[in-house]
Formats: structure tokens, sequence, C-alpha cells
């Protein structure tokens, strides 16, 4: 699938090492994933970066190990590259269907942050290209790759019937997260006014589309403003619910009321009710969790930010026990932390397995779709029609 180079390890076995080119030098890609990359050597060699801004390209080349990448602004450049195998997309969220289609007429896997586009139209034509190609589609849904999280899905599904869930990401500002990580970003604005510009107008068309073509929904500055909270903080909520919980079957309220920094939806499964409730305030702390409550064990998976590295995935089970001769009268309680490893670096190693295994990952662009199942459950239960 790609050309790459091979080293050998100490048993003396060949591997390959994916030559990298990076969409998009933002803040994502200054925080983790350029050093992440480099991290991984023996995996993975950036050798190309593309941006807008000739600033965030001098910047970043100079941040990356094993050799002074190649620089362009131009996507077509990049990925049409022979010193290319696989592609990282994380630029603005407009670009993220073009240029995973790009990707895929070249025959390149990407690992494309979330989310994967912003309605069924776009979504649906990267599930067509992607099966004329050789290359596949990896979505960055990084939190469904954390030991904790895979542990969580394994204890619910030996559970006998979930009562009740419940989904949180209320969190501080995140400049504040990214100040105290120890990266320095760096924050650019030497763009060309037309790529700002271009940029503005396909976010707006794509947004426009999924609220009146997809949702059947108004389009309002409180609805816009929700569907992009959606398809940003709210992706890595609803994608580990999904992997979780599976689908709901319907929302019976949401409460997504315009300027209000907190939002909250009441999900119905068959036998089930969950809240999800997110969103940001001043308080600097990341309160993310799930938690799966049944008869006998309550089952709960914290997330701490991940832009700071080193702060582990815990889960925690609260489950009913035998004590001594009465049985079921007992209580214990335990907190599971199997390893510091983050989600990020977890993921772009399941990554790797995709492509040289030529695997199917469970984060894929049909996966995604159920995403925008979500959006519009939710955005069609707080907006309703009048």
């Amino acid at each position: 699938m790609a050309t790459s180079h091979t080293f050998s390890t100490s048993s003396d076995q060949p591997k390959k090492i994916l030559r990298v080119g990076i969409i998009g030098l933002g803040e994502i890609a200054q925080v983790n994933h350029i050093s992440l990359l480099n991290n991984l050597s023996s995996h993975f060699l950036t050798t190309y970066l593309c941006d807008p801004s000739p600033l965030a390209l001098a910047h970043c080349s100079k941040k990356v190990a094993g050799g002074v990448p190649k620089t362009t602004s131009n996507p077509e450049e990049l990925v049409s590259s022979p010193l290319v195998d696989v592609i990282l997309l994380c630029n603005a969220n407009a670009f993220h269907a073009p240029h995973c289609t790009l990707a895929l007429s070249h025959n390149k896997s990407v690992l494309c942050e979330k989310p994967l586009a912003l309605n069924y139209r776009d979504i649906d034509a990267i599930i067509a290209a992607e099966e004329k190609s050789q290359g596949r589609v990896f979505v960055g849904y990084q939190r469904r790759y954390a030991e904790a999280f895979l542990d969580a899905v394994k204890e619910v599904g030996g559970v006998e019937k979930v009562q009740y869930a419940r989904v949180r990401d209320i969190i501080g500002p995140n400049p504040t997260f990214v100040a105290q990580s120890g990266t320095f970003p760096q924050k650019f604005a030497d763009f060309k006014k037309e790529d700002t510009e271009e940029m503005m107008a396909k976010d707006e068309e794509a947004m426009k589309y999924a609220l009146e073509h997809d949702y059947g929904v108004k389009v309002t500055a409180a609805s816009m403003d929700m569907a992009r909270l959606l398809a940003s903080l709210g992706s890595h909520d609803l994608s580990a619910m999904r992997e979780l919980l599976g689908m709901p079957t319907s929302v019976l309220g949401a409460s997504l009321q315009h300027h209000s920094p907190i939002w909250s939806v009441l999900f119905q499964y068959p036998s089930f009710p969950c809240t999800y409730e997110s969103g940001i305030n001043n308080v600097p702390i990341f309160d993310a969790h799930i938690e799966v409550y049944s008869n006998e064990k309550i089952v709960r998976v914290d997330y701490d930010t991940p832009y700071v590295k080193g702060l582990p995935v815990m889960m925690t089970v609260r489950e009913r026990i035998d004590n001594g001769e009465r049985e079921g009268d007992g209580y214990q309680e335990r907190t599971v932390r199997k390893t510091y490893e983050d989600p990020y670096m977890l993921e772009f190693l399941e990554f790797y397995r995709v492509v040289v295994e030529e695997k199917e990952p469970k984060t894929g662009a049909r996966d995604a779709r159920q995403e925008v199942d979500l959006w519009k459950m939710i955005l069609k239960a707080g907006f309703p029609a009048a």
C-alpha cells in the first residue's frame, strides 16, 4: 500500500516507517501531533508540511525530527508527492471533506481529525471515494482508543441490563490547558485574505446545507453555533457514547439555548435513558466522563485534558459483592489505570496498524456518518420547526 523506509528491530525483523504529510499546522499539530510523530520515529517520519501561513511552515519545520520536511501551501502538491505515504489532516473543519477525497484519489490513507464532514453530502462523497481507493479513512476520535475506555466497553458489555447512563464534558477554557502544556504553540495571522474568505465561505455553506437539507432546521445564528459546537467538542463524547452504548432511538428533549455556555440532551435507548451535558466555562478543570449504571455495577471512565501529557484516563467500577455469608451484601470500588500512554499515541499506533496491515479502522467514514445522525436528532429536538 505504501512505499516506505525500513529499519531493523532488536530481532532484525524489518518494519515499515510511514512517511507523513501534515495538512494544517494550527494548535493541535503544534501541541501534539508533530512531537508525537517525532516520538514514534520507529513508525512514522514527517516528510511534508502544508499550511497557508508561511510563518507556520517555517516555525513547524524546525519542530520536525529526522530531517527537514518539504513545505507547501498547496494540498495537492503534498498529497501527490512520492515522498508521502499517508496524510494527517488537522486543518479547518471546512476542508476535511475535500482534502480527504483528494488523498483517497491518490490511493493514500488519511488520519483526519474530527469531524470528518459536516453533512451527509460530504461524508457520502468521502465514502464513495474510499470505495474506489486503496487508501482508508481513519477519523481521530482518540478517546475511543484509551485503554480505560476499551476496558469499560468490556465491563459494560458484561452487565445484564443498563439502567441509566450519563455523558458529561464540561471543561474550562482550552487556552488555559494549552498554556500549561509545555509545548509553546504559536499563532500566526499571515494568511492571504482569499484563503481566509474561502475557509469561512466553505464552512458556512457546509453548515447551512446540513441544517436546511439534512436536518430540516431553520438556519439561525443559534442553530449554526450549536451545529459547530456539536461537530467540535461534542464529537468526542458522542462518538464514545456510540461505541459504549450503541445508537439511541430518539431524543426526548434538548436544551440548546443561544449564548448559554452549557447545553444538555436527554437520549432514549430501547430500555434506558442517557443524559448528555456539555459546554465551556471559566473554571480551569476538565470534567469529562461517561458513567453507566446497571443493577449490580456502575462503570465510569474519566478523561483529563489530552493537551497535557501524562494525565491518565481512569476507569472506576463500583459494584455489589458477597460479604462473607451474606450474599450480595458487600461493596467494592476498583480504580483502574492500566497505562500512562495517552489516547493520541494509542490512536496513532492503531492508524499505523490499519495502514501496514491493511485493516479496516473502527473509526472509519461509515462510523463517522452516525455522528451526523446524532447531530440531526439533537438539533431537531433543540430547534423544533414552528
